[in-house]
């Protein structure tokens, strides 16, 4: 069996009900596949790639597409430091920002990469379409979580920097279990997440515009 049908045979015993709107369990459950690659880039790109290399060179998960590629050594390795510096650079205020503005220009690519990674035995116009849909997803997951910690660092205090990276720890592990488990809850849990998030950005983006928006002064007689 090659490495896509054995993915896909895993996601339709794993949720049968994956099968929608006359859709291929197959291609259905690669989208979805998809989609989660693109929201977890833009949330933990490092633990992704480390993650999902790890279970293809060692838990036995063959990778659909041209994902093999992350079970390289080389990879792992690097994934594997990244990881763990981002998880400490991620906790310190002054850091947080700068890293999640350098990585604008990494993780948005890096999720269009390996979303169309996924269609890789699909053919091109299915892969610039999943490059589309997992770049689009790690733009906004990206943009959600910088704008929100970039109002959190303004805090003098480093409890609430250090929770918030720590529930964004939890929920990058969460969504990926449940992405490799139940792939159609995911997906709805992927579309309230992205209503959220439209909503954080435009509260965001208002009080941008209230903070640099020129000041009147007091009227003259």
């Amino acid at each position: 069996m090659d490495a896509p049908s054995a993915w896909t045979a895993t996601l339709s015993e794993l949720s049968p009900l994956l099968d929608w709107s006359g859709l291929p369990v197959d291609l259905a459950s690669l989208a979805v596949l998809a989609a989660g690659l693109g929201w977890a880039s833009g949330l933990r790109l490092y633990a992704l790639v480390f993650v999902l290399g790890a279970l293809g060179r060692w838990g036995g998960v063959q990778l659909p597409g041209g994902l093999e590629v992350l079970t390289h050594g080389w990879i792992l390795v690097l994934s594997g430091v990244l990881l763990a510096t981002e998880f400490f650079a991620d906790k310190l205020p002054w850091l947080d920002s700068l890293w999640d503005g350098l990585h604008t220009f990494i993780r948005i690519p890096a999720g269009a990469a390996l979303a169309a990674a996924v269609m890789g035995d699909q053919g091109a116009g299915v892969q610039v379409a999943a490059a589309l849909l997992g770049g689009s997803l790690a733009a906004g997951t990206h943009l959600a979580k910088a704008g929100a910690r970039a109002a959190i660092n303004t805090s003098p205090e480093p409890v609430s920097n250090v929770a918030t990276s720590l529930g964004e720890d939890a929920m990058f592990a969460g969504g990926l279990w449940l992405l490799l488990t139940e792939p159609l809850w995911f997906a709805l849990a992927l579309v309230l997440f992205l209503l959220l998030a439209a909503a954080l950005i435009v509260l965001l983006w208002r009080f941008v515009k209230r903070i640099f928006r020129p000041r009147q002064g007091p009227a003259t007689t």
